[in-house]
């Protein structure tokens, strides 16, 4: 049941993540028009309490807070600049795009979007699927801190730690950074796995040695069973880890900053993806050094030898 004094909201895009937070913004009592390319994404959400909507338009046109999770820059900048945002949602409301994409294509768009009175907040987030269906993601939110407090209580109903982190573009920056260091604790970890392997240890029993120690991480407890296993099941998949590493390394390279380690990790999940491993997820980055150490699975006298 909705409460009376809520803001209302929309939210556009309703995949893994996506419906996941929107459906959280629904249990909490918020007013929801949702939105996305799927009609059974919708219906879907709209069976939970959501208000179904048939375009970006229609569902923006009266909210007082908008919240996009999409795939990349151009799907953003297509519901902001061509399918509704800037010439439908109400002004003194709050776009809220809570996707991965570049730094300085949020900053173009918060200077497009004030130009109408409308605030925008760039609200990446970190957690992944479990974290989106678990309501605790790592929300890095940049943009206009006034409109941050109007939105925080929003922010906080998807996540546990939510952080304005500075000016429009901030969180997205900030977001790219926590990638970088992911990707490069994923392929760390996949390097350790591999020259345990050749060298005959037993890889469940390193990998709870490592997790007691200094080498101990996220990636090495949540990915490394995976990996170990030959499961390679998407959670964060390889293609989108790519696309935030390109995003990465644009951004370097605008700011002259040299990131030898990422554009070697981005090589790799280059590699990956060429393979066919783009839906799988984070973890199939192992089946690069599968491929590299005569280890793949996917060739019979390989997948034989393999411990």
């Amino acid at each position: 049941m909705t409460t009376s004094n809520f803001p209302k909201l929309a939210f556009v895009g309703l995949g893994v993540m996506g419906r996941e937070m929107a459906r959280h913004l629904i249990s909490a009592g918020y007013p929801v028009k949702i939105y996305d390319i799927s009609t059974d994404a919708v219906a879907s959400l709209a069976a939970q309490g959501g208000v179904s909507s048939t375009s970006v338009a229609e569902a923006v046109s009266d909210a007082d807070i908008v919240i996009s999770m999409l795939p990349n820059t151009p799907q953003v900048e297509e519901i902001v600049y061509r399918d509704g945002v800037l010439d439908h949602m109400p002004s003194g409301g709050i776009f809220i795009d809570m996707s991965t994409i570049s730094p300085e294509a949020t900053r173009a768009m918060s200077s497009a979007l004030a130009a109408k009175s409308i605030s925008m907040l760039d609200g990446p987030v970190s957690g992944g699927p479990i974290g989106a269906k678990n309501a605790a993601l790592s929300i890095m939110v940049g943009g206009d801190r006034t409109a941050f407090e109007r939105a925080e209580a929003v922010l906080k109903v998807m996540g546990t730690t939510v952080t304005h982190v500075g000016a429009p573009g901030a969180g997205q920056t900030v977001k790219l950074c926590n990638q970088l260091v992911c990707a490069v604790n994923i392929q760390a970890v996949c390097e350790a796995l591999a020259l345990g392997r050749a060298s005959g240890v037993d890889l469940d029993q390193m990998r709870e040695v490592l997790l007691g120690g200094s080498a101990s991480s996220w990636m090495l407890d949540k990915l490394g069973p995976a990996m170990i296993a030959g499961d390679a099941s998407a959670g964060f998949r390889i293609d989108l880890m790519l696309k935030d590493l390109r995003l990465v390394l644009e951004m370097a390279g605008q700011k002259d900053v040299p990131l030898p380690a990422t554009s070697l990790v981005t090589s790799q999940y280059v590699e990956a993806r060429a393979h066919g491993e783009g839906e799988n997820g984070n973890q199939a980055l192992f089946r690069v050094y599968d491929r590299m150490t005569g280890q793949d699975q996917s060739t019979p006298q390989l997948a034989a030898a393999r411990p």
